[in-house]
């Protein structure tokens, strides 16, 4: 445990809990360098205990009362930082190396140099620095100004850095997030059964292989092999061999398939003796046959090339590429559950083995909260199939006992995983395998989880009703009744996602209009309403036109298409609002119609009035249910004339749009 007399460094490590995508260095404070002389050595060991013990009641007695909660430890380094800044700039300016006998001045002027030098962002935190070292004053034995030099004032208007609620994150380009989903899919759930059976397959060759004695004891297990037809001699893949010329034989797997150990290979097919030159040309005749093939002798799952030729995803595994193949699943899981999941790096980095449970009926994946959570509670998301097989492929390839993200490297020392170097040497891996993979290029650009986070949110909120679903999911449901500010900057379009989204939006309009076309066709009844009359109209029409055209079903489509109906489906109706002309459009009647504004005024609604008001089919049994509830309502004994003749404009309403229901009917 980290004590005070420790002037050297503090190691919280195994006594704070640290976050999985931490390295060891965070939780290991070094008092060296300008902290190693006093007064400052005494003054950062006094701030390390403050900020992890603010409820002390030496604090207290001191008149400093900081809450119960302590500091980040992580937070705690960054402090430190600033401490270190400080006294490098203060002794390039000439200060005493006594804080106490400098000047709010002074402590101006190091804000004011350090402008030119950093980010608004930046900037607010140092201030905060300065700002708590005048609070935490009373309490330094060294000393410090106790005076805040921008009284009244919060860090980031010291700083002017001005946030408007905009979320600084951008989502990831439509281009980029679907080929590169797709790739991480793809190697999840196409491609790594074919990788876990090569690595089974190099295991058990290894265990199996022997360090020979005399190595010409194998003369006649090679000359078997060799009269096997079935065994096909490995050969190592080079893309720029020429047409015709004979491939190098691999000649360490060749030694794994013989059942020898791979560092006598040299010995078996070596040069520098008669019987190792024999047997390399035995082989080499074998290869000149045709009998040969890339890498491990195992099948691969055939796929469409972009030249349009069928064949291996891959062009065969040596023993560096099986090295690597691991890795590269975990950098797809990773990104497939950032993508699909919302969670962010660090919580991603905490999912444990047998994380994946069932939550409310669901499948959820369980993991540890870390962002502004000192207690750090175990949480829930919900996910989908693809997600759990992608947290099951990571878990598989995973050498840590508990972690099922984490360092692949044998005794690393390392424990934090970079989310964002993940993601960038899969792209890497799958722009640099296009030829053989039949996967889309994954065009260039920044991607990291925050990113995967903002742009899934982004996607789910396009669709009605979705900001609560989107509010837990993202962990900010707690906050407020819905979702706080945090969730909207999360889910605010972006330009680049704005062609794609609408383009979306058209599809499924045509998919429910192409629908109602085949229900109207077979004599079904769509809607009601003098909407669905025009709808019935147009229909018939195209109907007509593509007989008289002896046309088929993709003639009918090709006439739906043109005919360019605007139709908006809603939940208590269907708009057939005419940007074009929406003369008699009720919801616009005396209305003030925003800046910038096209379209109907959904607020303003009068499905009973609207001459461009569908009822569907699927809305009947809505307004029946709200008449009858409106009817009850009013026999409440003792309702105030106001709330009855609200009720009874409701029910009146309501009555008005069964009425077109019940006409048409009849």
């Amino acid at each position: 445990m980290p004590l005070f007399g420790d002037s050297e460094f503090m190691d919280f490590n195994s006594v704070v809990r640290r976050p999985a995508n931490r390295n060891r260095s965070w939780w290991k404070m070094r008092l060296v360098g300008v902290l190693a002389d006093e007064p400052w050595n005494l003054l950062a060991r006094e701030m390390i205990i403050i900020l992890a013990n603010p409820g002390h009641e030496a604090l207290q007695a001191a008149g400093l009362h900081l809450g119960f909660t302590p500091w980040d430890i992580g937070s705690i380094n960054l402090e430190i930082s600033c401490l270190r800044g400080v006294i490098t700039w203060a002794r390039e300016d000439g200060l005493p190396e006594d804080p106490s006998r400098w000047s709010e001045s002074d402590l101006r002027r190091r804000i004011k140099a350090l402008k030119r030098e950093v980010k608004p962002r930046t900037l607010t935190r140092h201030v905060s620095f300065v700002q708590r070292m005048a609070t935490l004053s009373p309490a330094l034995s060294c000393g410090w100004p106790g005076v805040n030099p921008w009284p009244g004032k919060p860090p980031g208007q010291v700083a002017k850095d001005v946030r408007d609620g905009t979320l600084s994150t951008k989502a990831i380009p439509p281009d980029m997030w679907f080929a590169l989903v797709r790739a991480a899919w793809t190697y999840i759930h196409v491609f790594a059964p074919d990788i876990f059976r090569a690595l089974d397959m190099l295991k058990e060759l290894r265990r199996a292989a022997r360090l020979s004695a005399d190595v010409r004891d194998k003369n006649g297990e090679l000359d078997a092999w060799l009269a096997d037809p079935a065994n096909k001699v490995p050969c190592h893949h080079d893309p720029h061999t020429a047409e015709g010329q004979q491939p190098e034989v691999y000649w360490v797997m060749l030694t794994l398939l013989l059942g020898v150990k791979e560092k006598q290979s040299s010995s078996f097919f070596g040069t520098y003796c008669m019987a190792g030159r024999q047997r390399r040309e035995r082989v080499q005749r074998a290869v000149a046959d045709g009998r040969y093939a890339y890498g491990l002798p195992v099948e691969l799952t055939q796929v469409t090339r972009p030249d349009g030729s069928r064949g291996p995803w891959h062009p065969g595994f040596d023993l560096y590429e099986l090295s690597r193949l691991p890795t590269i699943l975990r950098d797809a899981a990773f990104v497939l559950v950032a993508a699909l999941s919302m969670m962010r790096s660090s919580e991603l980095q905490e999912i444990v083995r047998g994380s994946v449970v069932e939550h409310y009926n669901a499948p959820a994946v369980a993991s540890t909260l870390v962002k502004g959570r000192p207690g750090r509670p175990r949480k829930h998301w919900w996910i989908s199939e693809p997600v759990a097989e992608a947290i099951a492929v990571a878990e598989a390839v995973s050498p840590h006992p508990v972690r099922v993200f984490a360092p692949l490297t044998p005794k690393a020392v390392n424990e934090e995983l970079d989310g964002g170097a993940m993601v960038d040497s899969f792209i890497g891996f799958v722009n640099a395998g296009l030829t053989w993979s039949g996967l889309a290029a994954i065009p260039d650009g920044k991607a990291r989880p925050h990113m995967f986070r903002r742009t899934m949110a982004m996607l789910t909120d396009q669709f009605a009703g979705s900001e609560i679903a989107l509010g837990m999911q993202l962990k900010h449901i707690a906050t407020r009744a819905l979702a706080n500010r945090a969730t909207r900057g999360y889910a605010a379009p972006d330009s680049a996602w704005a062609k794609h989204l609408q383009d979306a939006v058209h599809a499924a309009r045509f998919r429910r209009l192409k629908d109602l076309y085949g229900a109207h066709s077979q004599g079904q009844e769509i809607g009601f309403g003098p909407g669905a009359e025009r709808l019935k109209g147009v229909f018939e029409q195209i109907t007509a036109t593509a007989r008289a055209r002896h046309g088929d079903a993709r003639v009918e489509n090709d006439l739906l298409r043109k005919a360019r109906i605007t139709i908006r489906f809603g939940a208590l109706n269907n708009c057939l609002f005419d940007e074009r002309n929406p003369t008699g459009a009720v919801c616009l009647e005396n209305a003030i119609i925003p800046e910038g504004h096209i379209g109907p005024l959904e607020d303003l609604c009068r499905p009973d009035r609207c001459p461009n008001s569908m009822i569907g089919t699927e809305h009947a049994p809505f307004y029946d249910a709200h008449h009858r509830t409106q009817l009850e309502l009013l026999k409440t004994p003792g309702l105030p004339a106001c709330r009855k003749a609200l009720i009874a404009r409701e029910a009146e309403r309501a009555e008005s749009v069964l009425d077109k229901i019940r006409g048409t009917s009849a």
